[in-house]
């Protein structure tokens, strides 16, 4: 876990490096248009424009609503239906694939 944690910052590094030299040698412009970029669609994510928003709103169901829900849907009765009853594995012998050899093997 070490050797990961070192080779992770040595990359941090390089990479700070390599922005630094390239803001001295490039210009601060060249950064202005990807940084904006950026932001832009960070704030379009973060806060949508109306037109995509969700126009539906919340709306609570009445008591009268969910009462017809309550009469639709069939109620589960636990102590109406019986509970599966669990058997015990049982093996049935079956003539299929038995030798006339007796113990030997189907294949070698």
């Amino acid at each position: 876990m070490r050797k990961q944690a070192v080779i992770f910052w040595v990359l941090i590094g390089l990479a700070a490096i390599g922005i630094a030299n390239s803001m001295l040698t490039g210009g601060i412009l060249n950064w202005l248009i990807p940084v904006v970029l950026v932001a832009a669609v960070f704030l379009l994510y973060k806060f949508p424009p109306a037109k995509y928003r969700s126009k539906s709103p919340k709306v609570k169901p009445s008591a009268k609503t969910m009462a017809k829900i309550a009469k639709t849907t069939p109620q589960r009765r636990s102590d109406a239906a019986p509970k599966r009853k669990h058997y015990p594995f049982q093996v049935i012998e079956g003539n299929k694939g038995k030798n006339e050899d007796g113990q030997q093997p189907k294949y070698h």
